[in-house]
């Protein structure tokens, strides 16, 4: 599942359709907000849960403005994530998962697939200037998708995958940008909802209201037939 700002309300709800039709994933992978739903989901937490704490989300539940290289230290989102998570390592969880995220030092995407996962599901949402960096011993971690918007790089190479690419534009990218092109990829097919909902930190609403239009989209989707290029297109 595809990096987009507070896009895990449109994961919850394509996973949810997943679930609830049998094709549930067997493996994942993912970057920021698909980082956080198809971890959470390898931990154990499944789509209904997903749901409920979306909708008893507030902003005060993770806005802690503090000086530092962001807005938000990050300490109130890691202890809700970690709150959230049944498992908390890679090893622990139930299907294997891999997150990626954007090492500062090296400049470069790095997939975790070991070790702490609140950290490194943590350090995959952690969008520059809106969070302090997370840090990994003593390397500062981003974003997965600046990088790897996608979120594939984890993911084998041959593995029969479903992805969902999210559509709308995050505030910060350029209209044109490779990131937002569809990846192409042996034995994948990608979904693409239009005309979602767009959420963030002060429109949680429309993001409860993206849950429900991505889930009914998802489950019309999986009717219709692929097209040549792999992609199948549905409206919200």
């Amino acid at each position: 599942m595809s990096s987009g700002f507070f896009s895990f309300f449109a994961h919850t709800g394509v996973l949810g359709a997943l679930v609830a039709t049998g094709a549930a994933p067997t493996r994942v992978s993912g970057s920021s907000a698909g980082a956080l739903v198809t971890g959470a989901y390898a931990a154990g937490a499944d789509p209904e849960h997903l749901e409920e704490e979306l909708a008893r989300l507030r902003r005060q539940d993770f806005w802690d403005p503090r000086p530092g290289l962001g807005l938000l230290a990050g300490r109130l989102f890691h202890e809700r994530l970690t709150a959230l998570l049944p498992a908390r390592t890679f090893e622990a969880c139930r299907i294997p998962a891999a997150v990626s995220v954007y090492d500062v030092r090296s400049r470069s995407t790095r997939v975790l697939r070991s070790g702490d996962l609140p950290l490194a599901i943590r350090a995959s949402c952690t969008v520059p200037f809106l969070f302090h960096p997370a840090w990994q011993g003593r390397r500062p971690l981003l974003d997965g998708g600046i990088l790897d918007r996608p979120g594939l790089l984890g993911m084998p190479a041959g593995e029969r995958l479903l992805f969902h690419h999210i559509v709308s534009r995050s505030p910060w990218r350029r209209a044109g940008d490779a990131g937002m092109q569809v990846p192409t990829r042996d034995n994948m097919v990608t979904l693409r909802i239009h005309g979602l909902p767009r959420s963030g930190p002060f429109r949680l609403d429309e993001g409860r209201r993206a849950v429900v239009a991505a889930r009914r989209a998802a489950v019309r989707a999986l009717a219709l037939p692929i097209g040549p290029d792999g992609i199948v297109d549905v409206e919200a």
